[in-house]
């Protein structure tokens, strides 16, 4: 299938403005993230939310769990603007959301979307009046809001009832599928209670997250044939490394290919210490080597083997790739077009001039035994040898001549 058949065969779901950004309607599928910071603490949330913001994330999520965090929302809102950030902010609330938005109007205004969880938005008789005055608050302050069900907090009273309705059919389902029909009808029931309370259509968002690759393509299969609404895509609690990458990808690629998913999140745990905009990158280059869109030059870049005995490809592949990722924020506000750019460092001549021809540039290392010189292919030509210890530094000033003189400036 080619991407522009992906592209023309998307499904078509109703568009939710948040902030500046466009989720569903046709628009490029959007990339989010997740802070996980203290709210309470604005300074550092604010930190994170920038940084994230500027490795392409296109909406952050921030938790709002305590009376001191909703509080600080507003303060988080105006030290980003500070910055020079604007990226819209999405308040994630469970248990006391109804509370907080009523107390603190400002929280309430400065974010740009509500998340709701309706497996633990109150319980008993309570749940459908706290319910209301959430999807109220977001009618007066004209915000969005994402119905986000989840496996681990799914409304116990609705599953139970299903549970025992199934329990008494001649032939009872398995139990894997009621409960991953429980997470559809709940993120349905619930948005068709907002659309009876007064909110629009074009205001809600639905996902029904689960942490299991297959569980989560067929929730969502039968989601979005289900509904017209704006659809959330992610894999919750992926894992760490490798293991969250591959769960994430190996999921989400499936339903993206299908036209499923109009933003999309992956949860990453961090490593200790580690740099939460990993998730960001996860998301932009799966969304990128699919074809779907283009965020940063990617870099292809050869395996190695016997032939290749020198880590100085290696090298050259890393730095060049930190590279333009570091230039991004630079170029994507000077340079039309050059995140579509393509760039190649290869290990030996066995592929390394073929791989090269392909890339806007390309450079052609030599491998073990081989002459010591590295052709630089541009635009598929040979355009230059270069030789000794500053082929790295040479190699970066040739791609910023190339960004400056290709791309055409805004």
């Amino acid at each position: 299938m080619s991407v522009d058949s992906i592209l023309n065969n998307r499904r078509k779901s109703v568009g939710v403005k948040v902030g500046s950004v466009m989720i569903g309607g046709g628009a490029p599928v959007v990339v989010q993230s997740m802070t996980n910071t203290d709210t309470a603490d604005a300074e550092s949330t604010a930190r994170q939310v920038q940084q994230l913001a500027a490795a392409g994330s296109e909406i952050v999520r921030i938790t709002v769990d305590t009376e001191k965090a909703a509080s600080q929302v507003a303060s988080i809102r105006e030290k980003l603007e500070s910055m020079g950030c604007h990226v819209p902010l999405v308040g994630d609330f469970h248990y006391n959301g109804h509370t907080l938005l009523e107390k603190y109007p400002d929280c309430a205004e400065a974010l740009a979307k509500y998340r709701i969880n309706p497996g633990n938005v109150g319980f008993g008789k309570k749940k459908d009046n706290q319910f209301a005055v959430m999807i109220e608050k977001a009618i007066q302050y004209n915000k969005p809001i994402r119905i986000g069900v989840n496996w681990g907090s799914l409304d116990q009273k609705l599953l139970t009832k299903m549970m025992d309705d199934n329990a008494v059919l001649a032939k009872p389902h398995d139990a894997d599928d009621v409960m991953r029909e429980a997470l559809i009808v709940s993120a349905l029931n619930s948005a068709e209670k907002a659309e009876e309370i007064g909110l629009a259509r074009d205001q809600i968002v639905l996902s029904c997250k689960v942490s299991g690759v297959q569980k989560l393509i067929s929730v969502y299969r039968e989601l979005a044939v289900r509904c017209d609404y704006a659809i959330h895509l992610g894999l919750t609690e992926a894992g760490m490394g490798s293991k969250g990458i591959v769960a994430s990808t190996a999921g989400m690629a499936i339903l993206l290919q299908e036209g499923i998913g109009d933003t999309i999140r992956v949860s990453l745990t961090p490593e200790p210490g580690g740099d939460r905009t990993n998730e960001v990158i996860v998301a932009q280059e799966m969304l990128q080597t699919m074809g779907l869109r283009s965020f940063t030059p990617l870099v292809t870049a050869c395996p190695g083997c016997g032939r290749t005995t020198s880590t100085v490809f290696q090298e050259l592949a890393n730095s060049i790739q930190a590279y333009v990722r570091s230039q991004m924020p630079i170029w994507r506000e000077k340079y039309i077009g050059v995140e579509e750019m393509n760039l190649a460092v290869m290990g030996c001549v066995v592929n390394g001039p073929g791989e090269s021809k392909h890339a806007d540039i390309g450079i052609s290392l030599p491998g073990t035994g081989e002459t010591p010189t590295a052709p630089v292919f541009i635009d598929g030509k040979k355009a230059m040898t270069l030789r000794g210890d500053n082929i790295a530094e040479e190699f970066r000033v040739i791609v910023d001549d190339y960004v400056e003189g290709r791309y055409t400036q805004r």
